[in-house]
């Protein structure tokens, strides 16, 4: 195991605050003649990590660390977790013990890491994805199959999860032969893959071919079925897809033609129902990734070119957006957002400033810079902690 330093991915636990209370009760009863003011409530700090490309010129050499103040949204830098190569996109298992990473290179493959509470952490290995320049990946609900998309060969793989969280051989390796690539397209190019809220059916979308691929994984095998595909307007480069948590409705930011297009659902035969393009907010750009508040009501999504983050209030049960407004996004090229697992604030990579900028998020949804931006090189993916 290689130490970190346990401040960056800290906590306080109820019982420690409950004894400092204590601790403090009599000398607030030692003057009875004069009533003190009520203390501060504490704050707590929450881990983030920071993905990077260490191949890159002013780029980082491994995982970021960092914590944030669950109240200020002040981020304080920690130390690198080395021994990870071009982690561009970061994943978390859903017991939090492991996090997996992307190698976008040449030579695609995804990396596990063991998460020690005490701060500690242990590279469990690496394995290829069997395509290039692997861009994305997500974890199965279900904590046994890791999903990831390979951009520049259009390719999607399923590796299974061992109960360490570590990696075994791929299962399965599906490349987008068809439909033929979009205008000025020369290939297919998987972009992103991700299960749908219920767990029911796995999407992969193509940036090269402009459709979303419907999958049902088989959890047995850890093979990948074909069910149904999603065609969006030729040309318009969908990047990512993001659920609304009630599980009908998806929205896509596509990157080429600057839209953003909502998406009806169906669990039950994975069916995805593009609807037509709409604003961003920016009349040039290039948006990068749409996140949905915990409860529904808010998206938010990043703007590469214009650097902003446009507001959209989520109305007819998650199967509308209305744009509210845009602000700036407090750093160059905000490649990728995520919310705090409570939704009270809202960070940004910033790729070309190599910054990460974090927002307060009010009851209406609205955005107030948060603490300085922190130095993070080459920052291409936020990935807060419980």
């Amino acid at each position: 195991m290689n130490a970190v330093p346990s401040p960056a991915l800290g906590r306080l636990s109820r019982r420690s605050l409950l004894a400092a209370a204590l601790v403090a009760a009599p000398t607030a009863l030692a003057a009875p003649t004069a009533l003190a003011a009520p203390a501060p409530a504490p704050t707590a700090t929450r881990p983030l990590l920071l993905g990077t490309y260490t191949s890159a010129e002013g780029g980082g050499t491994g995982i970021g660390t960092a914590a944030y103040d669950t109240a200020t949204g002040a981020i304080t830098p920690g130390p690198v977790i080395t021994g990870v190569e071009n982690p561009s996109y970061l994943a978390l298992h859903p017991s939090g013990a492991t996090v997996y990473a992307v190698a976008e290179q040449d030579a695609g493959a995804v990396t596990a890491v063991a998460l020690a509470p005490d701060g500690t952490y242990d590279v469990l290995g690496t394995r290829p994805t069997g395509g290039s320049g692997p861009t994305h990946l997500s974890v199965h609900p279900s904590g046994r199959w890791l999903l990831s998309a390979n951009y520049t060969s259009g390719s999607v793989a399923v590796h299974p999860i061992a109960a360490d969280g570590s990696l075994g051989e791929r299962t399965d390796l599906v490349t987008h032969s068809s439909p033929p690539p979009g205008p000025g397209q020369n290939g297919p190019h998987a972009h992103q893959i991700v299960t749908s809220p219920d767990g029911g059916h796995v999407l992969a979308v193509d940036f090269g071919t402009d459709t979303v691929y419907t999958y049902r994984l088989d959890e047995s095998a850890g093979t990948l079925t074909e069910v149904s595909r999603a065609a969006l307007a030729p040309g318009s480069g969908p990047r990512h897809l993001t659920f609304h948590p009630g599980g009908r409705s998806a929205y896509l930011a596509c990157e080429l033609d600057n839209t953003t297009v909502v998406c009806a659902y169906d669990p039950e035969s994975g069916t995805l129902t593009p609807g037509a393009g709409q604003s961003t907010g920016s009349e040039t750009g290039y948006p990068a990734q749409l996140v949905v508040t915990g409860d529904g009501s808010y998206a938010y999504l990043a703007n590469r070119g214009p650097n902003s983050v446009t507001r959209y209030a989520v109305e007819g049960g998650g199967a509308a957006l209305r744009l509210l407004d845009t602000v700036p996004a407090g750093g160059d090229w905000p490649r990728q957002l995520a919310l705090s697992p409570d939704s009270s604030l809202l960070f940004a990579a910033n790729q070309r400033s190599s910054t990460v900028t974090a927002f307060r998020i009010g009851s209406d949804g609205s955005l107030t810079p948060a603490g300085d931006p922190l130095p993070a090189p080459v920052a291409v993916c936020v990935l807060p902690l419980e």
